[in-house]
């Protein structure tokens, strides 16, 4: 962690206490960067990994601006993901109540009318972009007295084909606001979002070594006969102590694996898109609290699962490139805690499979098992002048 304190960040003693009943003593290095901006009330570009503390990095300053007297809401925060949302306004929640402000979530897969009536009166507003944008055309929220905008996770709202809803949402939004974009890439898309949405911001970038507080990743690579891939968990699970995310390709297959599972004696739940909100929320929480120690999700499921006691990311189906191998093993190794990463490959994925692990820097780790790497994919031009690839 960093060797500042809150404090000396400028951070009020009111909110130093609050930090501090939640057991949150000094910052890490993103809220030691971002924080003294976004007190300033300067817009914000923040690269940041998953893990890295950057909720408080915008949670912290937007207690400190706002006040109750301010209007409802006050400070929307846009989220890709339900479950990322409320573990924003849970993370928020206490240092915003200490302040007397009230922050609420809004997201689908729940009653709209309920949630309509939670989040009246709320200063603070965290929201996944569709049901904020069906909530502002049946006029259930209004979004003119908005004064800081938030755009969480920013790279997967465009990955998830959230930015028409975005653009939409930040056009009803006052101009005269403060805007904070963190994203674990400000390249491509999201740089052109960021352009587009921001004044003049301060840049901040977190590394991944920095922003996990220094939590060691263990990465191997696996080779197993598709047949033998159950086996293969299962050996992984009994090695293994804690709690086990494993990424499966498909809503079906999820399903299909608990099954699996459970016929070995293995505690396991699935989480994809095709559960009801309630039956998502109590896999979770039995996930949590270690009444089964194994999740099998699909990569839309798990984005914005941020649970430090996850101890181990399996890659039952490989994901499909870097960027997703990124995310998923993201998941473990937060907060200062070490973590694994394990990746079964068959000898059909052993091609795919070891050209984004070369990239990441993980050459040795996959050749250390007897697999092969494969050629890079080579670009060529042809006469008609396009590029291909061979």
């Amino acid at each position: 962690m960093s060797e500042q304190s809150f404090a000396a960040l400028g951070v009020s003693a009111n909110t130093v206490e609050a930090l501090a009943a939640d057991g949150i003593n000094q910052p890490f290095p993103i809220q030691a960067l971002v924080v003294p901006a976004a007190l300033s009330g300067s817009d914000v570009l923040a690269k940041s990994p998953t893990g890295s503390g950057k909720t408080l990095a915008f949670g912290v300053p937007i207690v400190e601006r706002i006040s109750p007297q301010d209007g409802a809401p006050a400070v929307l925060i846009l989220v890709p993901t339900r479950e990322l949302a409320a573990q924003v306004a849970d993370a928020i929640g206490s240092i915003a109540k200490r302040k007397g402000l009230r922050i609420a979530a809004a997201y689908g897969g729940a009653p709209i009318a309920s949630q309509a009536k939670r989040i009246e009166g709320a200063h603070i507003l965290v929201a996944t972009p569709g049901r904020l944008q069906d909530l502002v055309e049946r006029r259930r929220v209004s979004l003119d007295r908005i004064r800081v905008l938030i755009l969480d996770e920013a790279d997967r709202m465009l990955d998830m084909g959230f930015k028409p809803q975005v653009d939409k949402i930040v056009r009803r939004v006052p101009r005269e606001r403060q805007t904070m974009l963190f994203s674990a890439t400000l390249d491509g898309e999201v740089g052109e979002l960021a352009r587009a949405y921001t004044q003049d911001p301060a840049r901040f970038e977190a590394d991944h070594a920095n922003g996990r507080q220094n939590g060691e990743i263990d990465h191997r690579f696996v080779s197993v006969p598709h047949e033998g891939k159950v086996d293969a968990l299962i050996a992984e699970l009994e090695a293994e102590r804690g709690l086990a995310l494993v990424f499966v390709r498909t809503k079906r297959g999820a399903d299909r694996l608990v099954a699996k599972l459970h016929r070995r004696d293995v505690r396991a739940a699935a989480l994809h898109g095709d559960m009801t909100q309630g039956a998502r929320e109590r896999a979770l929480e039995r996930f949590h609290t270690g009444k089964v120690t194994t999740l099998v999700a699909t990569d839309v499921a798990a984005r914005g699962l941020d649970l430090a006691e996850i101890t181990h990311v399996i890659n039952f189906d490989p994901p499909e490139d870097g960027k997703g191998y990124i995310h998923r093993v993201g998941r473990t190794g937060r907060a200062g805690k070490s973590g694994s990463g394990v990746t079964l490959v068959t000898p059909e994925q052993q091609a795919d499979v070891s050209r984004f692990a070369v990239s990441l820097g993980h050459r040795e780790q996959f050749e250390n098992e007897g697999m092969t790497v494969a050629r890079p994919r080579l670009l060529y031009t042809s006469r008609r002048g396009r590029r291909s690839r061979w």
